[in-house]
């Protein structure tokens, strides 16, 4: 069993295998409280204040008509329509902080974001385990700007009837790219502000959440010098990839009765394996 160690200047370093781990109780805290009685309508909010949100400069969504919006659901808060990509920074005391750092990417099938449930309490969760989050509001496909046409069309996308055969790995990256350009937008910031922020800029990784998961393994495939250091997808797609050489170390976590992903095999995982690369993925009997 590896123990933690020192680095020069003293400070603990815990191998990979704990560092994940902590991620993974950080993300089961912050998820806890889905057992709750919710509601799932849709209702319309004001944008909240989001004051340490920093504009990631990756410019308008082109031919973006439709402005952000935002919607309550499930006791939780929800944007669409995003056109400007920005991030927002949870960072832990500076007493506890590790010098990781993870960019959390909620889902939402590329038409709307889960803000609070995959977003700010995923990040909060981190940095209370002095992990810095740094929360990736990545922009969207346009949906209708008023709420019955955008419901419809929600229900478009979670019918099966309705659902177009998934595509391929490389062609699925080839229509995210704004969605990529705003992950590699993120990274190169962490980084370049490493030093105020407290973060190694080595060990600066990614988690994503359904769609957010999909983007995860695109900057991981195509995001060029973004580079995770580690990658963590949640409730994801499991198609084979081809794994590049350096891949970083993966987390996957997914149910068993999840209705879009359960049952399409475990290719990404054999991609891993395959490629001599550090995979752990947990399968849950329920959580879809």
């Amino acid at each position: 069993m590896k123990h933690a160690g020192f680095d020069k200047s003293g400070r603990q370093i815990f191998p990979l295998r704990t560092r994940l781990a902590a991620v993974g109780l950080a993300l089961a805290c912050a998820l806890a409280g889905g057992a709750q009685a919710q509601s799932d309508r849709m209702t319309p909010t004001p944008i909240p204040a989001q004051p340490n949100a920093i504009t990631l400069g990756t410019g308008p969504l082109p031919g973006a008509t439709a402005s952000e919006s935002w919607h309550q659901q499930y006791n939780s808060l929800f944007s669409r329509n995003v056109t400007v990509a920005t991030l927002t920074p949870f960072l832990p005391d500076p007493a506890k902080a590790t010098g990781a750092a993870v960019i959390v990417a909620p889902g939402g099938g590329f038409r709307t974001l889960s803000m609070e449930n995959e977003g700010w309490d995923v990040a909060r969760a981190l940095a209370d385990k002095g992990v810095a989050a740094f929360v990736l509001k990545y922009r969207l496909n346009q949906t209708p700007a008023d709420m019955p046409g955008f419901e419809r069309s929600m229900t478009e996308m979670f019918s099966a009837t309705a659902r177009p055969p998934r595509p391929s790995p490389e062609a699925a990256m080839a229509g995210l790219a704004p969605q990529i350009a705003d992950s590699r937008a993120a990274f190169a910031l962490v980084r370049q502000r490493a030093a105020e922020w407290r973060v190694d800029p080595d060990r600066v990784g990614m988690i994503g959440f359904s769609a957010g998961a999909m983007l995860t393994l695109a900057t991981t495939l195509a995001g060029e010098d973004a580079k995770p250091a580690f990658i963590g997808l949640v409730y994801g797609p499991l198609t084979a990839v081809t794994v590049p050489a350096e891949a970083p170390p993966m987390f996957v976590a997914l149910a068993a009765d999840d209705p879009f992903f359960a049952n399409s095999g475990f290719g990404l995982i054999d991609s891993w394996r395959a490629a001599k690369r550090p995979v752990e993925f947990h399968l849950y009997e329920q959580g879809g």
